[in-house]
């Protein structure tokens, strides 16, 4: 019977050995470099695409009645935690990856946490031996190193997966200009009371240091606010991602009746046309003096992009400086990588590069209790996609020690509390020590930039 079994079961391991090689994704094309080649055979032979490609053909037991329970479970966590059709598709083709799934495959491969042990059961090859493991971390180095690397990093931290703050990004200096008139006018708003700068405070880390915002009238905003500075480096604006553009972000909260609380943007360029002097300005920055909505956020987005802060003592060290930052500074980082925040937080303002679901160790909501509001459901909002429920853009780091308090919601107060928080709700890691938080908050004070030759600080009262 014993004897049985185990030809019944090495059949079954060898049959799933042929489907898996069978169905695999296609190698990459003709002219895709070896080293971007090898990465995707590693992705072939353990099947990642299983449970983290949406249409794929399954292996057999996905349909029997206990494992189909199981595995769509497994496979739905998997959907929910990680997608891997674009890097296959960059892979095949010889495109680039983004940084975060980048950053996302790296913490794995260092973790060893896939492919699941359960897998390995029934999928004997999907092991990744050590040369597989570190023919995908060549990869990576590869990819970061040619189109990531930020100049002036150091050779040796160029494929690290977050990278120095530029001193700058290419601006036009009549909209910059323009711009910051606009960002601290109030006629802004429907009752000349409030600015941008109202609710991102160049004083405050580009936030104002509230739960959630205070606009027109007194009235209290669902959400928390995102710092402005170094947000020229988000893939999309907002926590829910609304807006691919700083112009765009520059837009929704001038006519938020929550926010700033103007009615129409003719309303608001007529404001602006009473000053005079604002005529030359539209005609220096677009060559008309034609004031409307997208002249008005084309310059705010512009000026924006302005507001970076490079220099921290951690882009210091990034650059070569090896004394910029002491022992437990330097060990905060490790750590910070070790437990797996670097697989979101990543690039030089060490987010905005993607979505990810509030909770994906631990229910987040539950913990926090409360009633659950329209802000809670984050990317859905504008998508509709059950998939995106919950789902955040990942915020920038940068200046993270003056940006409190923090998360969509403002819920927590501290930095350690939003480190013991993040451990416990986004990593494995769920329970990490009282040391790793003092030493990866150790860390991540050095990330305090500087802004117009000045060290960043919290003055605002």
């Amino acid at each position: 019977m014993m004897a049985a079994g185990i030809v019944a079961y090495g059949g079954t391991v060898a049959y799933l050995t042929h489907f898996d090689h069978a169905t695999a994704p296609a190698p990459a094309g003709a002219g895709v470099d070896a080293t971007s080649a090898a990465a995707l055979n590693v992705i072939r032979e353990a099947r990642c695409d299983y449970c983290h490609a949406a249409r794929v053909d399954l292996p057999f037991y996905f349909s029997l009645p206990v494992a189909n329970t199981l595995m769509s479970h497994d496979r739905d966590q998997g959907l929910r935690h990680f997608r891997v059709e674009p890097v296959i598709n960059a892979l095949q083709n010889g495109g680039v990856p983004d940084q975060e799934p980048l950053a996302r495959i790296e913490e794995v491969i260092n973790q060893n946490r896939m492919p699941p042990t359960l897998y390995l059961l029934m999928h004997w090859h999907a092991h990744l031996s050590a040369a597989q493991r570190e023919s995908m971390l060549a990869w990576i180095a590869q990819v970061r190193r040619q189109h990531y690397a930020v100049p002036g990093v150091a050779d040796r931290f160029a494929a690290e997966p977050v990278q120095p703050v530029p001193e700058s990004v290419p601006v036009d200096s009549h909209k910059v200009a323009l711009g910051q008139r606009l960002f601290f006018d109030r006629k802004l708003s429907g009752d000349g009371t409030l600015n941008c700068a109202s609710c991102h405070s160049l004083q405050h880390g580009g936030v104002d240091g509230l739960v959630t915002a205070t606009g027109i009238h007194g009235q209290k905003g669902p959400i928390n606010v995102p710092t402005v500075y170094d947000a020229v480096f988000n893939r999309w604006q907002f926590w829910n991602g609304r807006a691919g553009t700083l112009a765009q972000q520059a837009a929704g909260p001038v006519m938020n009746p929550v926010e700033m609380g103007s009615h129409d943007w003719s309303s608001v360029a007529a404001r602006l046309r009473e000053d005079p002097t604002y005529a030359p300005d539209f005609q220096a920055a677009y060559g008309s003096d034609t004031i409307d909505e997208n002249t008005i956020t084309d310059a705010i987005g512009e000026y924006e992009k302005t507001l970076v802060t490079p220099d921290s003592r951690f882009d210091q060290y990034l650059k070569g400086d090896d004394a910029a930052l002491n022992t437990q500074e330097k060990h905060g980082y490790a750590l910070f990588k070790q437990v797996g925040c670097s697989g979101c937080h990543t690039g030089p303002s060490m987010g905005g590069q993607a979505f990810e679901p509030l909770g994906l160790e631990g229910n987040y909501f539950s913990a926090r209790g409360g009633s659950l509001t329209d802000a809670d459901k984050g990317r859905f909002e504008v998508t509709h996609d059950p998939a995106d429920m919950e789902r955040f853009k990942v915020p920038n780091l940068r200046n993270i020690a003056l940006t409190g308090p923090y998360f969509h919601d403002g819920s927590i107060r501290t930095l350690d509390g939003a480190v013991r928080d993040m451990a416990r709700y986004q990593t494995p890691d769920h329970n990490i020590s009282d040391q790793d938080v003092t030493d990866i908050v150790a860390f991540l004070n050095t990330l305090t930039g500087r802004y117009q030759g000045e060290t960043l600080q919290n003055t605002a009262p």
